[in-house]
């Protein structure tokens, strides 16, 4: 059950160039799981809709939720100016999260490109404990935000664009240049990231799931700025179209046209 509440801002600090990391105390995190989102708002009433945030972490009390974003404009601009003490509206908790029972006793990829990497952190701590967690992590540059995190819940490998640290290039560089197995990918960064990893699972034959959630506009299915192409037809709206907001971010890769 979504609801819209005023919370409060616990910490936040700047951990890499533009990209923020907050964390905000509210009762929302009692529901939220890996790869769900929530709604930020902007006080500035000038931009009516709510900015979707990939939760990043999850409180061990379940009594706060971490999000870690990049400055993309006026709106995350703001964000990036609140301080301990100081409220926040959220919309929450959305999306449908990543299916983490999939994993169970797997050898299983968990994939992050640039903002699509704060999602992999809380799904690597909620894995079964029977997964071998590989988390293949795609930088700029040698900005490895998250890093000790990740880290702390799995074996990292990094690919930088520069070449800086790691494999240079992208994740599926790093996959080969490690020669790294998988029987189920989870996944979220750019398109054709996922479009590379949608084609990989194909040829290996492994089930892959993918988070949209990069795509998303408002978040809550008003705009439909977000509507990706599927085999399914939508009961909704009988045609093959699905809200990455309302449907996902979440999906099974086969399931979708990207």
């Amino acid at each position: 059950m979504k609801k819209k509440i005023t919370a409060t801002v616990l910490s936040q600090k700047e951990i890499a160039p533009r990209i923020f990391d907050m964390w905000i105390a509210t009762d929302l995190a009692e529901q939220a799981k890996a790869g769900q989102f929530i709604g930020v708002y902007p006080k500035d009433r000038s931009t009516l809709l709510p900015r979707p945030i990939s939760i990043c972490q999850v409180s061990d009390k379940k009594d706060a939720l971490r999000i870690v974003y990049r400055i993309a404009g006026q709106g995350t601009a703001e964000f990036s100016s609140y301080t301990e003490g100081d409220s926040v509206e959220i919309l929450g908790i959305l999306g449908n999260g990543f299916p983490t029972e999939a994993a169970e006793g797997k050898k299983v990829f968990l994939m992050g490109g640039g903002i699509g990497i704060p999602p992999m952190l809380e799904l690597a701590r909620e894995l079964p404990a029977s997964a071998e967690k590989q988390i293949i992590v795609g930088y700029r540059d040698n900005q490895l935000f998250l890093k000790e995190d990740l880290e702390e819940n799995g074996t990292v490998y990094i690919a930088t664009e520069d070449g800086s640290v790691g494999t240079k290039g992208n994740v599926m560089n790093a996959i080969e240049e490690n020669a790294l197995q998988a029987d189920v990918i989870f996944a979220c960064g750019p398109m054709p990231m996922l479009r590379a990893v949608k084609k990989y699972a194909e040829e290996k034959e492994i089930k892959a799931y993918i988070s949209l959630e990069e795509h998303m506009a408002c978040g809550v299915g008003a705009c439909l700025g977000c509507v990706v192409k599927t085999k399914e037809v939508d009961h909704h709206s009988h045609v093959h179209n699905a809200r990455i907001c309302t449907d996902g971010p979440v999906f099974d890769a086969e399931e979708v046209e990207i």
